[in-house]
């Protein structure tokens, strides 16, 4: 086989593997806005409850009066039909998909005080010409 002809064939089998990539905490893959209001219950459900339903989040911080905030996140994309072309999508490619993120804040006694759940659009730019 010929060198140009086998390196075309290795990128496309490449970019073919490569479809789909996602990140984050797994939990959330099958979580909906729904769903996570049937499971945390504001001024009841605990740090512990949190835990054992999502696990430990991906980021923690505080607000100025000293309460928690955890913060999950989970992205899930793939390829776009352009990245398939082989010589194409060295110059642009993309994957789209969706980001979900819950955001809990609790109070001083560790009980959720508020919750948030959002699903968005996300999208990735890839290529020469995208950068």
């Amino acid at each position: 086989m010929k060198k140009p002809l086998f390196t075309t064939f290795a990128i496309a089998a490449v970019l073919l593997v490569s479809g789909c990539a996602s990140m984050g905490n797994e939990t959330l893959r099958t979580e909906s806005e729904t769903s996570v209001q049937q499971k945390i219950v504001e001024g009841k459900s605990t740090k512990n409850d949190v835990r054992a339903m999502f696990g430990s989040p991906v980021k923690t911080s505080f607000t100025d009066g000293g309460l928690e905030i955890w913060n999950y996140e989970f992205t899930n994309v793939s390829a776009d039909a352009i990245s398939y072309v082989p010589i194409v999508n060295l110059f642009g490619g993309s994957a789209s998909g969706k980001k979900k993120e819950l955001v809990v804040l609790f109070d001083q006694s560790n009980v959720v005080k508020r919750f948030s759940m959002s699903e968005s659009n996300v999208t990735q730019k890839t290529g020469l010409f995208n950068n």
